[in-house]
């Protein structure tokens, strides 16, 4: 389902996708199947989404975002491109941001350009990213820091004291940073 007053110029978009009224997407966009792309949002032309995405509105995906399959976007989120923005200057390369699968990024959030949003991590409204978010991991703040690790389906695991505990009671450890099952 195309809106009538969209503009959908790509070609490359999954069955049963759905794209709003007053959403612009360009030529050489690619978006997969089962997606809604809510209004008021646009998708450059070197730009990946996956399967089964959320696109709330609002939201502008410049070249080089890749939004990977089962990711959330929230109303409003902003992706920086180009870290030296200047009027009528345009970079060789833009740097896009990656969101991996299962990533959910809360409305308002900022994710600057060339950072990876790990599988099945939350990025907290209105925080600031300027750094790599770990698979699992739960961001807020300016800059966005890690204060949890989530399960799968977005709950918060729970920890004993030694290990982090999932939902079907897997045992984790958090080493360098990152969240790892035992």
């Amino acid at each position: 389902m195309i809106h009538p007053l969209s503009d959908v110029q790509s070609t490359q978009i999954g069955e049963g996708t759905k794209i709003w009224q007053f959403a612009v997407v360009l030529e050489g966009a690619v978006i997969g199947a089962n997606c809604n792309i809510n209004c008021h949002t646009f998708v450059e032309n070197r730009v990946v989404i996956g399967d089964n995405v959320t696109i709330k509105s609002g939201v502008y995906l410049w070249d080089g975002v890749i939004i990977e399959s089962d990711a959330f976007i929230g109303p409003c989120v902003t992706f920086v491109n180009n870290p030296f923005p200047r009027s009528k200057h345009y970079p060789e390369k833009h740097i896009g941001a990656k969101v991996c699968k299962g990533a959910s990024i809360g409305a308002n959030a900022t994710i600057m350009g060339g950072i990876i949003v790990g599988e099945y991590a939350m990025v907290g409204a209105g925080s600031v990213v300027t750094k790599n978010v770990p698979p699992r991991a739960l961001v807020v703040g300016v800059p966005a820091k890690v204060i949890g690790w989530l399960n799968e389906d977005g709950t918060k695991m729970r920890h004993d004291g030694s290990y982090y505990i999932g939902s079907d009671s897997s045992k984790w450890h958090v080493v360098n940073n990152n969240i790892e099952q035992l």
